[in-house]
């Protein structure tokens, strides 16, 4: 499985970005997915995640009420529109595919097949 964010730039606190993550193969709408990022000098941490079908959604602390996670199966793609944005959402983001075999939704190994990241970065 290949995936490949996209969507990330620079954008002055309280503006907005969608980044999409795209997935290669046919099963992608099997799998939950989720986002994690990145900071400069930190651990890379949850952001949300989302159940294969897109019923059900989960959330960090720091972005619950102004990020939300989506899918569309059809084209292999998950996305997250951050808004309200601030400065200590600066990071790398990527998106990872949830291991069938995990009953966690917000730890590193609960995730298989790291796409490549998008640098988000917020301006005072």
């Amino acid at each position: 499985v290949l995936l490949q964010a996209f969507g990330g730039g620079l954008v002055q606190a309280g503006g907005y970005l969608r980044l999409s993550c795209v997935a290669s193969g046919s099963a992608f709408s099997t799998y939950d997915m989720g986002w994690f990022r990145q900071a400069p000098g930190k651990e890379r941490e949850f952001v949300a995640a989302i159940t294969w079908r897109g019923e059900v959604t989960f959330y960090a602390d720091s972005v619950r009420g102004r990020f939300t996670i989506d899918r569309d199966n059809a084209k292999n793609t998950v996305y997250l529109q951050m808004n309200s944005l601030k400065p200590e959402d600066t990071a790398v983001y990527s998106c990872g595919q949830r291991r069938g075999s995990t009953t966690g939704w917000r730890k590193l190994g609960d995730y298989a097949y790291w796409g490549q990241g998008t640098l988000v970065t917020v301006s005072s």
